[in-house]
């Protein structure tokens, strides 16, 4: 199958950022702007796996998070492990997590999901909070100065591009695979129904609970990723709701269902943010509750489908438009 162009510029484009951006100014701010954005996508193409193909909007996707982020700085503050190696650790703590959140859960459906999910991530959020193996509501903190080279520490956010890069990388090619094979095609199935899929022959309960461990797996990985780079995280940045929303609207304003929708909902997101929490200091971590209120408003009254299914409706009356031009010129020089 050939690539098409978008793709090819899209990776390009990300390939190329850090290297462009090392000329501004500003260059050292737009790198780190750079791999939020990166590491935003990954929890968002995560996510997508069981909100967007199969249609079960989780609302609790900060405990996968979280997860990943807590294990490996457990590690290193228990045993003085580089956090890298409690990476895999995290994912099968996630992975467990998902298996016993989602049998009992995935006998809800819509807003009920949504509704058990939110009340499972704060429990786990406020019991967390009280625990003091886990540093209770301080948090806990990785390494301060590298003392090995796994322990992924740097003093520019260049090097954490570049793997964030290539995890999005892997994780958009595990989505693309699942898309596309059998399992891919029962989680579109129970999206448009689930007792269609069901009359049909589709394992749903069994279907579910496999795509919310896969994304449970892909975003405790985001998590360990973002302790490794911040190296600390407490219940707040870890494991709160906000963790949560920020996928689902990442997702949602890019086209969740979509491979690349993800993506470039964190290219339109990311940016806003940082440009708001620069311009408005301290007050603008406010705005950001402001920015996703506005942004599910205008996905519910414009475009549900987000910015992918928009361009895709638009495409062809672009393509037709430029048509009539390159007539009307011709006409002109004839």
């Amino acid at each position: 199958m050939r690539p098409r162009w978008g793709s090819i510029v899209l990776w390009g484009g990300l390939l190329v950022y850090p290297l462009v951006v090392s000329f501004a100014d500003s260059g050292d701010f737009l790198q780190d702007v750079g791999a939020t954005l990166v590491l935003s996508a990954i929890g968002a193409c995560a996510w997508n796996i069981v909100g967007g193909y199969a249609g079960q909007v989780s609302v609790g996707h900060a405990i996968f998070f979280g997860a990943g982020a807590y294990v490996p700085l457990l590690a290193y503050e228990l045993f003085e492990a580089p956090p890298l190696i409690g990476v895999p650790f995290g994912i099968v703590v996630a992975v467990a997590m998902a298996a016993l959140i989602g049998l009992p859960t995935f006998r809800l459906q819509g807003h009920y999901f949504s509704m058990a999910t939110i009340a499972v991530a704060e429990l786990i959020r406020l019991v967390v909070g009280n625990w003091d193996l886990l540093g209770a509501a301080i948090g806990i903190q990785g390494p301060a100065t590298p003392r090995v080279w796994w322990d992924l520490i740097f003093r520019s956010a260049v090097p954490y591009y570049y793997i964030f890069l290539g995890v999005l990388a892997l994780t958009v090619y595990i989505t693309w695979a699942m898309a596309g094979s059998r399992f891919g095609y029962y989680l579109r199935a129970i999206r448009a129904g689930e007792r269609a899929a069901r009359s049909l022959g589709v394992p749903v309960r069994r279907t579910k609970l496999m795509a919310l461990m896969l994304s449970a797996a892909l975003t405790s990985v985001a998590g360990s990723l973002y302790a490794i780079k911040v190296g600390f995280v407490n219940p707040e940045s870890g494991l709160g709701i906000l963790v949560s929303v920020q996928m689902i609207i990442t997702a949602a304003l890019g086209g969740a269902g979509t491979l690349y929708g993800p993506i470039i909902g964190a290219i339109i997101l990311v940016p806003v943010q940082s440009a708001t929490n620069t311009w408005f200091g301290g007050s603008g971590s406010g705005l950001t509750y402001i920015l996703y209120g506005g942004i599910i408003m205008l996905l519910a009254r414009f475009e549900p489908g987000g910015v992918v299914e928009l361009w895709q409706q638009l495409r062809p009356r672009l393509w037709q438009l430029l048509r009539a031009r390159a007539k009307t010129e011709q006409a002109r020089v004839a």
